[in-house]
């Protein structure tokens, strides 16, 4: 009789251990959810906190010219040319330097941490036929 005992408790316990296998714990998550919509709907909210955040610089540029032969309006309308993401140019002015030599004077404003004051001047100096530099004269919180 004991020996029936203890065949029914091990077939009892093997059944009992088929069934915990062949449930299923997906409906508890212990750890969080990596569901892709969760995953989106933060990274959209942390898209949002940043840009809410954000402070916007604005910056003052000397563009000077090799010579008073260059065409300085074109020169004007080169900078103008160039796309950033959150770069809005503002108003611009030329200034008697010397004799007949005149420097641009051009305003932007821009997002901090979205574009840096080099990767601007690099895409200024890219037009280095028209212009010898380009001095940051003010760059400020607005």
């Amino acid at each position: 009789m004991e020996q029936y005992r203890n065949t029914i408790s091990f077939e009892k316990s093997l059944v009992m251990r088929q069934e915990d296998e062949n449930d299923d714990d997906d409906d508890i998550d212990l750890f969080g959810s990596n569901d892709d919509e969760e995953t989106a709907e933060k990274e959209n909210f942390h898209e949002e906190c940043l840009h809410q955040n954000v402070e916007k610089k604005f910056i003052l540029m000397d563009v000077k010219p090799w010579d008073d032969e260059m065409d300085m309006m074109k020169l004007e309308e080169s900078v103008h040319t160039i796309q950033m993401n959150s770069l809005m140019w503002k108003a611009s002015k030329l200034i008697l330097v010397g004799c007949r030599i005149k420097k641009l004077k051009i305003q932007s404003v821009v997002e901090e941490y979205v574009i840096g004051t080099d990767s601007l001047e690099e895409e200024i100096s890219t037009f280095e036929d028209h212009l010898q530099r380009v001095d940051i004269v003010t760059f400020n919180n607005i």
